[in-house]
């Protein structure tokens, strides 16, 4: 079981965002997410959407950093991956 985060390289609001995921559960990774200041409204399906100022704070609290495409690998592999297809509701 790993909490995974990526690099922030997302822009959006003037800030950089990263990816926070589970490679395991949801139960998981909302409860991580909880602990480190994460608010509910940053969840996105399958990951939260995390500011560039907290990624350090959650790979201290014990998020695993790696690439955008570890991340994206471990989180289909897992079987908790949202693709386009189902958020766009088709």
């Amino acid at each position: 079981m790993a909490i995974l985060i990526d690099d922030p390289r997302w822009p959006a609001h003037g800030r950089l965002w990263a990816h926070l995921v589970s490679d395991t559960d949801l139960a998981e990774l909302h409860a991580f997410a909880r602990a480190g200041g994460i608010p509910s409204l940053a969840f996105d399906r399958d990951h939260y959407d995390v500011p560039e100022d907290a990624v350090p704070r959650l790979i201290a609290a014990g998020a695993q950093h790696v690439s955008g495409r570890e991340l994206v690998t471990r989180l289909i592999a897992s079987g908790l991956r949202v693709t386009a297809r189902e958020r766009r509701g088709l």
